[in-house]
C-alpha cells in the first residue's frame, strides 16, 4: 500500500527534510546547506516515490558532501558534457558518439548548458525531464539522461562535482515511440523492381530477401557475399562480422551466414560486375576489401544517405509519403512476409539472428502471424523466380 501524504513540517536548522510535493506527486527531500553567495539558500533536493527511498537518497547525497570535495564555482553542465563527450568516449564508434553529441547539442545544453553544476538540483533536472517528455520517446528520453549523468560522473573522477544530482531523479515515460511497420507483398515487389541497377535498390533487395540489419549492410565487403557457391553451400553472405570496433555483433546469434534467395544472387553478380568495371576503368586495383555500398570516392555510407536514397526508391516504387519509412522496416518487412508465408518463430529468430524467439516476438509482435508449418526457400516461393527483372548472366566466382 502506498504511503499516504503527510503534513510538512519545518525542520531545524541544518536538518534534512522530506515533504510532499502534491504538484509533482512525489516525496522531496532537502539537505541544508546555508546560503550560497547570492544569498540564494543552498538546499539540494532528491525525490522518490515513497519516504523510505527519499531517505536513502538523502543518506547518499550526505555521503558524497561529506567527502569534501570542491567543485570549481564556475564549471557549467555544458562544460562537463563538453568533457565528457571528448574524454570520456575514447574507442566508441564515431556513430555513438555522433549519436550523444546530437542529444546533448539538442536536449541538454540549450536547457540546462548555463546552470552551474554545483548548483543544479533535482528540482530543476525534474522540470526539465518533464518538459524533455513532451518531445521524446521514452527510449531517446532514457539516453538524453544517461548523457547527462555520465557527463557528471565524468567530472566527480576529476574533482569537478561534488554529486551526481542525475542519479536522484527518476526518468518519466516520454512520448510512445512511432510503432515500426512492414511492407505488403504488393509493395514488397513494387520496391524490388524500382530504380534496378542502382546500388539503393541492390541494398533493397539483400536487406528485404535476406534480412541483415541495416549496421550489417553499410559496411559489408566483398569479402563477405559468396556467389558462387562451392559443394552443397548456396550462395550466402557473412553478417557474423560486426561493423563495431572491436569486431563484436550484438549477440552470439549475430554471427551468422545466410544464404541468398536466387534473386538476391542474381542482382548481386549484377552488382558486382558493374562494381568491377566502375573500378578498372578508374584505373584502380580491385579487391574483395571493397565494400559492396560504397560512397562515390569509395567510403562507407552515413545512415542519413542511406534513409534517403532508400526514400527515393520509395517515391520511384509509387509511395504517397515515402518520409515516414526507414531502411530498419525492411528487415521488419522479411520478419513479416517470412510470418504469413508460415515459417515458424524460432526459425525466423535464427535468421535474424537474435538470441531466441522471445526477442523475435517482442520486437516483431505485430508482423508476426500463427504458423503452421515450415516452408523451403521462402523468399523464392514469396516473391517467385524473376529473371526477367534482373540482369543475371552467368554465375561469376567469388
Amino acid at each position: 500500500m502506498a504511503e499516504a501524504p503527510e503534513r510538512r513540517t519545518r525542520a531545524g536548522h541544518g536538518d534534512d527534510s522530506i515533504y510532499w510535493d502534491k504538484s509533482k506527486n512525489r516525496y522531496i527531500g532537502a539537505v541544508s546547506l546555508g546560503y550560497l553567495p547570492s544569498g540564494k539558500r543552498n538546499r539540494p533536493k532528491v525525490s522518490g516515490k515513497t519516504k523510505a527511498e527519499v531517505r536513502q537518497k538523502l543518506r547518499e547525497l550526505r555521503k558524497e558532501l561529506e567527502k569534501g570535495a570542491k567543485a570549481p564555482a564556475n564549471y557549467s553542465v555544458a562544460q562537463a558534457v563538453s568533457d565528457w563527450l571528448s574524454q570520456g568516449l575514447k574507442g566508441r564508434e564515431v556513430t555513438s558518439v555522433d549519436t550523444y553529441k546530437s542529444l546533448a547539442d539538442n536536449h541538454i545544453v540549450p536547457h540546462l548548458g548555463k546552470a552551474k553544476l554545483r548548483d543544479l538540483e533535482a528540482d530543476d533536472l525534474d522540470e526539465w525531464l518533464e518538459a524533455e517528455a513532451a518531445v521524446l520517446a521514452s527510449q531517446s528520453l532514457k539516453m538524453v539522461h544517461s548523457v547527462l549523468r555520465r557527463s557528471i560522473s565524468h567530472a566527480q573522477r576529476r574533482g569537478k562535482a561534488i554529486h551526481n544530482v542525475a542519479e536522484l531523479v527518476d526518468v518519466p515515460d516520454g512520448r510512445a515511440g512511432r510503432p515500426s511497420k512492414s511492407l505488403s507483398l504488393k509493395q514488397g515487389e513494387a520496391v524490388l523492381r524500382a530504380t534496378e541497377g542502382s546500388w539503393i535498390h541492390v541494398y533493397v533487395v539483400l536487406s528485404l530477401l535476406v534480412g541483415v540489419r541495416p549496421e550489417e549492410a553499410r559496411p559489408l565487403t566483398w569479402a563477405h557475399v559468396h556467389l558462387a557457391g562451392s559443394g552443397k553451400d548456396k550462395p550466402h553472405v557473412d553478417v557474423w562480422r560486426s561493423v563495431r570496433r572491436h569486431g563484436d555483433t550484438k549477440t552470439r546469434k549475430s554471427r551468422r551466414s545466410l544464404a541468398m534467395p536466387r534473386q538476391a544472387a542474381l542482382v548481386m553478380r549484377a552488382h558486382k560486375r558493374r562494381e568491377k568495371a566502375d573500378c578498372l576503368a578508374a584505373g584502380e586495383e580491385w579487391t574483395d576489401e571493397r565494400l559492396v555500398f560504397p560512397t562515390d570516392s569509395g567510403e562507407l555510407r552515413s545512415a542519413l544517405n542511406v534513409r534517403r536514397n532508400f526514400r527515393a526508391l520509395l517515391k520511384a516504387a509509387g509511395f504517397q509519403n515515402p518520409q515516414e519509412w526507414t531502411p530498419r522496416e525492411l528487415r521488419t518487412s522479411f520478419v513479416s512476409l517470412l510470418s504469413d508465408h508460415g515459417i515458424p518463430i524460432e526459425v525466423i529468430a535464427r535468421l535474424v539472428g537474435h538470441n531466441g524467439s522471445g526477442t523475435t516476438e517482442r520486437v516483431y509482435r505485430k508482423q508476426l502471424r500463427p504458423v503452421i508449418a515450415e516452408g523451403a526457400e521462402a523468399m523464392d516461393d514469396i516473391f517467385g523466380d524473376n529473371d526477367d527483372a534482373v540482369d543475371g548472366g552467368e554465375p561469376e566466382a567469388g
